[in-house]
């Protein structure tokens, strides 16, 4: 790829699985992506997924939750929703930006950071990992 491609991630709170994603896409490459992360009701990141990403050695900490809004008019090029409520509602983008759908399973069950909670972020991150490495090789060969 000669051009970085724009990707956005969007989910409906910009807390957990679209912030997962940035990181991730971020960490395998920097080089031939541009990342973002939205949300169509953002909140803040969870800090489970700050602490799973870290167990990767992935920083998200200073990641931001972001409405979509954001990055309507920055050409993004590619708009991956992760839940089936951000593809719902995700607003229109032009014609030429390539539209992907993951339904992804929400990690979140409350702002409590505790252990108890981890295996579902985990669980998350790992299809994550699984879907983006798809798509790395997708784009390469297109």
């Amino acid at each position: 790829m000669e051009d970085k491609q724009k990707v956005l991630f969007i989910c409906t709170g910009n807390s957990c699985r679209s912030q997962i994603a940035e990181g991730l896409l971020k960490d395998m490459e920097n080089e031939d992506f541009e990342v973002f992360s939205a949300g169509s009701h953002p909140s803040r990141l969870h800090p489970n997924a700050i602490a799973v990403m870290k167990e990767n050695n992935i920083d998200i900490s200073d990641q931001t939750s972001d409405s979509i809004d954001q990055y309507r008019d920055m050409g993004i090029n590619i708009v991956i929703t992760v839940c089936d409520n951000a593809n719902q509602v995700c607003p229109v983008f032009p014609e030429s930006v390539k539209r992907i759908h993951w339904s992804i399973d929400d990690p979140f069950r409350g702002w409590d950071s505790g252990e108890v909670h981890l295996n579902n972020f985990r669980k998350t991150r790992d299809e994550l990992r699984t879907r983006i490495k798809d798509f790395i090789i997708e784009m390469e060969q297109s």
